[in-house]
């Protein structure tokens, strides 16, 4: 009996046929970064104040621009120590009896007057310094009491992401990995536009979640069905090529959301493509490997014929006992995760990182939209560290191992954030924030080339409940920076750092994996020396 690895040394590990199908499906990391991180530009909140129906029409009868109806309507209120205008009360006033006229807005209304005028709260809506953008939070009000349910834009995604992962993993294993990833691009497809013509956000949030649950399905799909028809070997860099192009995908989100400012034609932009990918039904196979697994065998040698023919390669008489690799593989259960001593600690500083990595990566994301600063230069410069932190991964891991620069990512990580959070903004250097990402980006990747090397083959369960602690950091991540950040804008910096620093220091307990062979069984994870 022929084993589909010795096929595949015949066929080619990564000929042609697997370098077109790798390049189709990197092609799915470009919009899945845009649905990933979208809140920045779809979510963005930007300076608003109370408004005034008597103020706005003296406004525009006077002339008068934003800025001056805010420093005649608006209190200012200490925030982190320094005076800035309320953006959530307004003085409560006739303006008619302060004796306001055009010729010098609030000449008549003298500070000893403000010190003691009434203060109440929004009473007719917000005006908003738009800056050419227009958000769902313009469009829906969500600021002052509601600004919380922004938070829950990106937690029903995480949500969506948790259920889909879950639900797409068991429809791969029964209708094959091709199925899979085209019902998820058609749900896809479906449930954005829904997301951008939603009438209200309770609907949005809904159309979201259903977003959520088949973008991610789909991407794992395509992942799983790439190192399928690869070689071993190439495994690793197929996973951080496609973590490349999910950077790619940011940095084009970045142009896209410059010249598309409304969020609506945006959603509908990075859905589109997704229509785009039901073409792949032509274009990619089924895996050989899955369909051994299903004793379709006959399907699976032609579909292995064709791999080796488009790589111009000849199979021999092998191909006739083509078998299941892992027909012999016994499987284990949930408790097998947490029943001996070693195989417990390397779930739980596993899960302990995945969720750490989901609450900085996206937490950071996340803040640049907060900062003040210019969102586009900010997430440029984000998307663009990430380049060389996925580099740095390539030329380390199989040079020095997994175990220090993982762990000297998240401690110098969370090392990074905390002296950010401590710098005044005045004095922090431009690129301290950025660095962060730089440093951070390989603790996200590592995360998951560890895990499958310190898991044994028959508890490949352990992967998919680790990293479902990724979705549950994602759906905590937008309510910690969020509220935390409200209270003081660098506080969420100091959770983050607290978190990466006490991931690395975990981290140092797991064995280094290089040049170790792959364990096959938990005895081989209790018992390394053997």
């Amino acid at each position: 009996m022929t084993t589909f690895n010795e096929i595949l040394e015949e066929a080619g590990n990564f000929g042609r046929c697997q370098k077109r199908v790798f390049a189709l499906l990197c092609l799915v990391s470009l919009p899945f970064a845009a649905v990933f991180v979208g809140i920045v530009f779809q979510g963005f909140t930007p300076e608003h104040w109370c408004r005034d129906s008597g103020v706005s029409e003296m406004r525009q009868s006077c002339g008068w621009n934003l800025m001056d109806t805010r420093e005649i309507t608006i209190p200012l209120v200490n925030t982190s120590g320094v005076l800035v205008h309320s953006r959530c009360e307004q003085y409560d006033l006739d303006w008619n009896a302060t004796g306001l006229t055009c010729d010098h807005p609030g000449i008549h209304f003298a500070d000893t007057q403000q010190s003691k005028a009434p203060v109440t709260s929004c009473k007719e809506g917000w005006e908003y310094d738009y800056e050419g953008r227009r958000s769902f939070v313009t469009e829906f009000d969500l600021v002052c009491d509601h600004a919380w349910v922004v938070d829950m834009f990106q937690a029903t995604l995480n949500v969506g992401f948790l259920v889909g992962s879950i639900t797409f993993g068991y429809l791969a294993d029964r209708f094959g990995r091709k199925v899979s990833f085209l019902v998820s691009n058609l749900l896809n497809g479906v449930s954005g536009i829904l997301v951008a013509v939603a009438p209200n956000y309770t609907s949005m949030l809904v159309f979201r979640t259903v977003f959520g649950f088949a973008v991610k399905g789909g991407w794992m799909s395509g992942y799983v069905l790439i190192n399928e028809i690869v070689g071993v070997k190439y495994r690793r860099m197929v996973g951080v090529v496609l973590q490349m192009f999910f950077s790619v995908g940011i940095l084009i989100l970045t142009l896209i959301a410059y010249i598309i400012t409304d969020w609506r034609w945006l959603q509908v932009t990075f859905t589109v493509p997704y229509f785009l990918f039901l073409t792949y039904f032509w274009l990619i196979p089924e895996s050989p490997r899955w369909l051994l697994s299903q004793n379709n065998t006959t399907k699976a040698r032609k579909i292995t014929e064709a791999i080796a023919k488009e790589n111009k390669r000849t199979l021999s008489n092998n191909i006739e006992t083509l078998r299941d690799d892992n027909a012999e593989t016994s499987s284990a259960s949930f408790l097998d995760l947490f029943r001996t001593p070693n195989m417990r600690k390397h779930t739980f500083i596993l899960m302990f990182n995945w969720f750490t990595s989901a609450v900085v990566y996206q937490g950071l994301i996340m803040r640049l939209g907060i900062l003040g600063g210019n969102v586009y230069i900010d997430f440029l410069i984000s998307g663009l560290v990430e380049f060389p932190a996925a580099f740095l991964i390539l030329l380390t891991i199989d040079r020095i191992g997994r175990r220090l620069p993982f762990a000297t990512a998240n401690i110098v990580a969370g090392a990074s954030c905390i002296i950010t959070a401590m710098i005044p903004e005045s004095e922090s250097p431009f690129f301290l924030n950025d660095f962060c990402f730089f440093i951070f980006h390989p603790f996200f990747s590592l995360s998951q080339f560890c895990q499958a090397e310190l898991y044994p083959m028959e508890v490949n369960l352990g992967v998919s409940v680790c990293s479902t602690l990724c979705d549950i950091g994602g759906i905590v991540a937008p309510f910690l920076l969020y509220r935390l950040a409200a209270i003081w804008l660098e506080l969420p910096l100091i959770i983050f750092g607290v978190l990466a620093f006490v991931a690395g220091a975990l981290v140092l307990l797991l064995p280094e994996t290089r040049g170790v062979p792959l364990p096959e069984t938990i005895d081989d994870i209790e018992f390394p020396e053997k």
